[in-house]
């Protein structure tokens, strides 16, 4: 399985995007802030991280690349390099639990840490990886930062929604925007990390995943393609209720920490989605309303059932009855 994103060396297309963060470095006018934007897991922060490695060494090599052995690298991977700092969503030190937004506390450590000099002569980086999780506060502050930009600093946003971010911290950065992978990236990303897969379930992955390499080591780990049969024998015909109880005794069972449950309803989902879709794009009326009102009926089932600790069979049943009601 590959290492977090600050500590992985590895990393599959997106030439276009590592050739515009080069050439914008090596022209000696670097933007001070770019917005990484993609869908999630295609290596939007493996990317951020290997341009602020390269920014940091000093590095020349056109597709940024430095080699895990080097110091830069080491520090970078174990959060100690003093001209990188890191916003996130962080453990509420008083809940002990992991906060829903990222907060104005911490932009405004950001924001001191990117007035400072370079404690190493170069630059100072400032990663912030998820940025529509910040909160309206939060966003206000990046905001006066980017307008007010120190010398020698640079933002690099990461997010899987750029239309939640304000459009003013869009106009401020320069966009970068990140195309999922293709078939190829994919297999091959699922050799590296998952070797022991034969072809068969790297093809299966690969279907599923849509380009997204994250998501696809997620349904490996959590018995995606399993899961992902159930969807389909859900979708392709009404489920009798003896079968739908046992299917949701099935989804709502967490087996080695795996959240089967999470990863069923947003294949689920995915399914609706790519369905819709394609009956759009050839012209099939349909049901298509039905399906967009399914697909947000699931969403909001799922985030009531994970919020208010609701029973989980008995919204996989719900969910497979709502399914061909119609």
């Amino acid at each position: 399985m590959p290492h977090e994103p600050r500590a992985n060396a590895l990393l599959r297309g997106h030439e276009g995007a590592v050739n515009a963060l080069y050439h914008a470095a090596i022209s000696g006018r670097l933007h001070h802030g770019w917005l990484l934007a993609g869908p999630p897991g295609i290596g939007k922060a493996t990317l951020a991280y290997r341009f602020a490695r390269w920014l940091l060494a000093g590095d020349e090599n056109p597709d940024l690349f430095l080699p895990e052995t080097s110091p830069v690298f080491r520090r970078v991977a174990a959060g100690t390099h003093p001209d990188l700092f890191t916003v996130e969503r962080r453990i509420n030190a008083k809940t002990e639990k992991l906060q829903s937004e990222i907060v104005i506390a911490t932009i405004q450590e950001a924001s001191a840490f990117m007035r400072l000099t370079p404690a190493e002569g170069g630059w100072r980086v400032v990663v912030i990886d998820g940025a529509e999780d910040m909160n309206t506060n939060a966003a206000n502050a990046l905001l006066k930062l980017l307008e007010e930009p120190p010398p020698r600093a640079i933002l690099l946003l990461t997010t899987s929604a750029p239309g939640r971010l304000l459009p003013t911290i869009r106009s401020r950065c320069r966009l970068l925007p990140m195309a999922p992978l293709d078939e190829t990236e994919m297999h091959a990303l699922l050799k590296d990390y998952v070797p022991e897969l034969d072809f068969a379930a790297r093809e299966r992955l690969v279907e599923l995943a849509e380009g997204s390499v994250g998501t696809a080591l997620t349904l490996a780990a959590e018995g995606g393609i399993a899961l992902a049969e159930l969807v389909d024998e859900a979708l392709a015909a009404p489920v009798p209720a003896a079968r739908a109880q046992a299917i949701a005794d099935n989804v709502a069972r967490t087996v080695d920490g795996a959240d089967k449950f999470e990863t069923f309803f947003s294949l689920l989902r995915g399914r609706l989605a790519a369905r819709t879709r394609a009956a759009a794009r050839a012209g099939q009326g349909g049901n298509l309303a039905a399906e967009v009102t399914l697909w947000q009926e699931f969403g909001k089932l799922e985030r009531e059932v994970i919020g208010l600790n609701l029973d989980k069979r008995a919204a996989v049943v719900t969910a497979l009855t709502q399914l061909h009601r119609s």
